[in-house]
């Protein structure tokens, strides 16, 4: 997306001729899998250590880090799908659009979202997150608390609004080229200025920032998120509308994956510290994002195997990492209420290893009973171009 500009000024007629065959093909990805597969498994992992089920050296406290890959790979994956008919010289079909993404997302959530609001038994924590108003209207990230019951839908919340004004901007920029550079390079640099504000706006009582305040102004609002979904449309856009760029990204896979890695490192190494400190705050996000987007890139490079080569189960977890989403919590409360009942250590690996089986038992589930066929009703009522 960051390169729109010059790649429109180029035409859409020799622009389709070169169109990726992996926006033809619709088969697996087994690099994406992989990936979005490690991201269900970290946030997995992640809540469950926060909800009683620690993992060895703590290393749970990283796996938040999984929304922003999931985050990367959506907007990597959308943005191609919207940039496709504009590459072809057609228009954007934002009917068609916004039925497959409701189709796609508002089911399963709308299960787990009655369930949270009419069996308040099975909650992880007495109190929802934000009133049901909130959830309908996709807008429960704002003002929002964690501790509360369903406070992970937060990240449905930004990238539903993201999805919401994203095609009007390609629209936009498809006709008023010369901006398209502006408009993401402003989005990126405007995260890195608005967190510093309320950062220093913000400050706690002892040192660095209020961590209070850090979860409600900055971490779940989307107007300080979108580093992650910028980046994974402006992906799209390479190798969508600059192939001889794309190809140039993937022939460099080779030198990219270990500085993607160093940088992710180095991002989780900025939070270590003792206070939530104001580097953190500011430079985490785009540093995980750019991270990110160096490993997607190694990912579909054919100059190494994340492509080729299938890890046997991470292209069952990736199909069922949405579902996984949802009901994590709920099946991580199971587990615990089980485990207090039975004596089981919460702290043992076989408890973890039990959170995570329920998990995907949840998960597979809700998959095959609501999230499936409204996946097959999508395709024959709002079928892609």
């Amino acid at each position: 997306m960051a390169d729109l500009n010059s790649s429109l000024v180029t035409g859409h007629s020799s622009l389709s001729e070169k169109v990726d065959p992996r926006f033809e093909d619709r088969e697996r990805q087994p690099g994406l899998d992989l990936l979005r597969a490690l991201a269900i498994i970290v946030v997995v992992i992640y809540h469950a250590g926060i909800m009683g089920f620690p993992a060895p050296g703590r290393v749970h406290r990283w796996g938040w880090i999984g929304v922003d890959l999931f985050f990367l790979l959506s907007g990597y994956l959308i943005g191609g799908q919207l940039l496709g008919p504009l590459t072809r010289g057609q228009p954007i079909y934002l009917r068609r659009f916004f039925a497959r993404r409701a189709l796609r997302i508002m089911p399963a959530y709308f299960v787990v979202l009655a369930i949270y609001f009419l069996v308040a038994s099975w909650r992880e924590y007495p109190d929802m997150a934000q009133p049901l108003w909130k959830f309908l209207l996709s807008v429960q990230n704002i003002g929002l608390h964690g501790g509360t019951a369903f406070s992970h839908a937060w990240s449905l919340a930004v990238e539903d609004q993201f999805y919401l004004v994203l095609p009007f901007i390609l629209l936009a920029l498809n006709r008023r080229p010369r901006t398209a550079l502006i408009v993401p390079g402003a989005i990126l640099i405007g995260g890195i200025l608005l967190r510093a504000l309320l950062a220093y706006q913000h400050p706690a009582q002892d040192s660095g920032v209020s961590f209070r305040e850090y979860q409600a102004w900055i971490y779940y609002p989307t107007w300080t998120r979108l580093d992650p979904l910028v980046l994974g449309v402006g992906l799209a856009a390479i190798e969508k509308l600059r192939p001889q760029w794309w190809k140039r990204l993937m022939d460099s896979a080779v030198w990219l994956w270990l500085p993607g890695i160093a940088v992710i490192v180095f991002a989780l190494w900025l939070g270590e510290g003792e206070y939530l400190n104001y580097s953190t705050v500011i430079w985490q996000f785009p540093l995980l994002a750019f991270g990110f987007a160096a490993l997607l890139v190694c990912a579909q490079s054919d100059r190494l195997p994340l492509r080729r080569v299938r890890i046997p189960g991470a292209a069952f977890i990736a199909s069922i990492a949405y579902s996984a989403y949802l009901v994590q919590k709920l099946a991580i409360h199971a587990v615990g209420e089980f485990c207090q009942s039975y004596d089981v250590d919460p702290a043992s690996a076989v408890a973890l290893i039990g959170v995570e089986l329920c998990v995907y038992a949840f998960a597979a589930i809700l998959f095959f009973a609501v999230e499936r066929p409204f996946l097959k009703l999508r395709r024959r009522i709002a079928p892609r171009d």
